[in-house]
């Protein structure tokens, strides 16, 4: 999968199950601080994640993950492996 179709469909869920505004969704984007996701929507994330790409985020590994871009680097490092 490429990086361009993870990104879109990242962003798609973003916009659709979690309903984060448009605008704040960017590269450099604060997964909490910017977008305002918190422990809940973490949840439907983990769900959504292992639906559309095919594994289960592990927390450990999301220690560093703050941002949307190291979100869709994690992402691509576990569909690509």
């Amino acid at each position: 999968m490429t990086r361009q179709e993870i990104e879109e469909k990242v962003r798609n869920f973003l916009i659709e199950d979690l309903e984060i505004e448009e605008e704040k969704i960017f590269d450099d984007a604060k997964l909490k601080d910017d977008m305002g996701i918190d422990s809940l929507d973490f949840v439907d994330i983990v769900v959504i994640v292992e639906k559309n790409f095919g594994f289960k985020i592990k927390p450990e590994e999301m220690a560093g993950v703050d941002t949307l871009h190291k979100f869709c680097d994690y992402i691509e490092s576990k569909v690509n492996a």
